[in-house]
């Protein structure tokens, strides 16, 4: 049996580099964290600590600077404010300071506490949980800037609410995700930067540019770091939907072959795990989704794979919604561990014991640079960071 050496949740810290100046030495930002994956907020600088391996290429290192960069500014909503501390801490640079209230009817206010005449704005803001309330306070976020002069803006959403509703599946159903697409780019937003969007498609919706990054790179690194062997590994993917998700995780991970769970959806929220496709007896199952809503798909998944013999099973994704009743599903004694990413804040009382977190703010930083600088490299340079 291959042994297993990772990380536990309670001392998981993910690493960040960061430039204090133009062309200035790499210093890496580490965030402690705490028991069960909370994070302190406490953050710790070191320039002697290594890096994420798809960051320490020479491939990644930036180009000459060609714009002021007194000209880049970055806003955070209220939605996630510590990754957007952690992505301004790689990039060397503050916060913006802005003015976000609630009135008492729950009308939102938005105030810009400095000027952005001939900015690049970059406002970091999921449309998470409260969707509505998030969603509306990135519009008056992105009029507010457009109103105060600034000469782009660009709307950094970790996560894209509604993106789930991308299609028609039945008679006079609403596709909200292009409504959606339709509000941020009428508000004024002049590029869309989106980590793992639910479906490809999304892309579509805007008419203005869209950067999607992927959230593989920080997984797949956090994985290398164990001692799986090859031969015990298998990639499964929850449903026949995330196939192509799935075959290209396993294919980063050493080729490794590939399993599919067949599941009937019999109403919103609601799964039944079928049969499965491959073999997993005797492996270790990694599970591939973008995201955890309820987690009946992937638990029941995963009970599966226990019935089919699997070993062990992991579950990695990126965007943890975590509704009732996913804590208790996820804690149930069903995954030997939990990988998420912190597209989405976690409230203190949704972590457990087999939960790890780790940050994407390295990737949304370098994809923020990489924008900022008109960075000319083609796609096989953005490939380790995941950014089509």
């Amino acid at each position: 049996m291959a042994s297993l050496s990772y990380h536990s949740s309670a001392t998981l810290a993910p690493t960040k580099k960061f430039r204090s100046a133009p062309n200035a030495s790499l210093i890496s930002c580490r965030v402690n964290y705490k028991e069960n994956g909370k994070p302190s907020g406490q953050i710790l600088i070191n320039e002697q600590e290594s890096f994420p391996n798809f960051l320490t290429s020479k491939q990644f290192e930036r180009t000459p600077i060609r714009k002021d960069e007194k000209r880049l500014r970055i806003f955070s909503g209220t939605a996630n404010p510590l990754l957007s501390e952690e992505v301004a801490c790689y990039m060397g640079l503050d916060l913006g300071k802005i003015d976000i209230k609630r009135f008492a009817d729950g009308e939102i206010y938005v105030q810009l506490r400095e000027s952005v005449r001939g900015c690049d704005v970059y406002l970091v803001q999921p449309t998470c949980p409260p969707a509505n309330e998030n969603l509306m306070e990135l519009l008056i976020m992105i009029d507010a800037c457009r109103r105060a002069s600034a000469k782009t803006i660009t709307a950094v959403i970790p996560y894209f609410g509604y993106a789930r509703a991308d299609r028609k599946t039945q008679g006079r159903e609403s596709i909200a995700a292009k409504l959606v697409a339709n509000l941020i780019t009428e508000a004024g937003a002049d590029r869309v930067l989106a980590c793992d969007l639910h479906s490809g498609q999304s892309m579509g919706y805007f008419d203005i540019p869209v950067d999607h990054v992927h959230g593989q790179p920080v997984i797949l690194d956090y994985l290398a770091s164990k001692t799986i062997k090859t031969d015990d590994l298998v990639v499964v993917s929850p449903d026949v939907g995330g196939v192509a998700r799935a075959r290209a995780f396993a294919k980063k991970l050493s080729d490794a072959p590939l399993a599919i769970v067949d599941k009937r959806r019999h109403g919103h929220n609601v799964a039944e795990v079928m049969n499965l496709i491959g073999d997993v007896k005797g492996k270790v199952a990694v599970m591939v989704d973008d995201m955890i809503d309820t987690a009946g798909t992937i638990s029941k998944g995963a009970a599966l794979l226990h019935h089919e013999g699997a070993r062990e099973v992991y579950a990695c994704t990126t965007h943890a919604v975590f509704s009732p009743p996913a804590i208790e599903r996820l804690s149930s004694g069903l995954f030997q561990e939990v990988i998420i990413t912190n597209t989405i804040p976690v409230a203190e009382k949704n972590y457990f014991p087999q939960l790890t977190v780790l940050s994407v703010a390295n990737l949304l930083g370098e994809s923020i640079w990489r924008v900022h600088d008109d960075y000319p490299g083609g796609f096989e340079h953005f490939s380790g960071l995941g950014i089509d």
